[in-house]
């Protein structure tokens, strides 16, 4: 009888032991030390989301051709984005834009026209005819993509992001006119506006492909 007792005695001292264990591990400190790591968790998580910045590569076009376009194959390649058309006093910039990018296109650098009735109405044809214009008159080889609205209610999803911080993480901006010039990065981050003015061969152009 004495065992049994002195058996249930332990059995008991050991639960109560172990309660009081489990209680002890609840201290205010415990609870402030897994607080701190959860915030620490959710800190790194915010950081880890800031790395991930807006880029061109989740958008697609058509192509002069009717054909689909997508800027993920331009993944590691600087892109020269241009609104161009055809009956404007910068037209002749389809030669300096053609020579840049023969001289560009083997490190990785790339011009994507975007032809664009937008402004003085000065690109009317249709894509037909204004790939026909570029080969004929300037030897345009660079890639070319359908007629486009760059600004107003009607611009494209691409324009949209490459003129509104809130989509590419830089600046804000808008197109004033013909052949102004976005320049991306490898990335497929924007680096530099360059408005119509300013020449293919600009030295900070230049020097950005460099």
């Amino acid at each position: 009888m004495k065992n049994i007792i002195t058996t249930s005695c332990v059995a008991l001292l050991l639960l109560s032991c172990q309660i009081k264990a489990q209680e002890t591990t609840k201290t205010p400190e415990t609870a402030k030390a897994v607080e701190a790591t959860i915030e620490g968790e959710n800190i790194a998580t915010e950081r880890a989301s800031d790395m991930i910045k807006p880029n061109l590569y989740d958008y697609n076009v058509k192509d002069i051709d009717g054909n689909n376009f997508s800027f993920e194959k331009l993944r590691g390649k600087k892109i020269l984005i241009v609104n161009t058309a055809s009956k404007c006093g910068n037209t002749p910039q389809y030669a300096e834009l053609e020579m840049l990018y023969q001289k560009h296109k083997s490190n990785n650098f790339v011009i994507i026209g975007f032809p664009s009735n937008d402004f003085g109405k000065q690109e009317p044809g249709t894509n037909t005819e204004i790939k026909e214009f570029c080969t004929k008159n300037y030897g345009v080889t660079f890639p070319m993509m359908g007629k486009v609205s760059v600004t107003g209610p009607t611009m494209c999803e691409l324009y949209k992001f490459l003129t509104q911080k809130s989509k590419n993480g830089v600046q804000d901006s808008q197109v004033d006119w013909n052949f102004q010039k976005y320049l991306i990065n490898e990335f497929g981050e924007l680096v530099k506006v360059f408005p119509s003015k300013i020449t293919p061969f600009n030295t900070e152009l230049l020097s950005l492909l460099n």
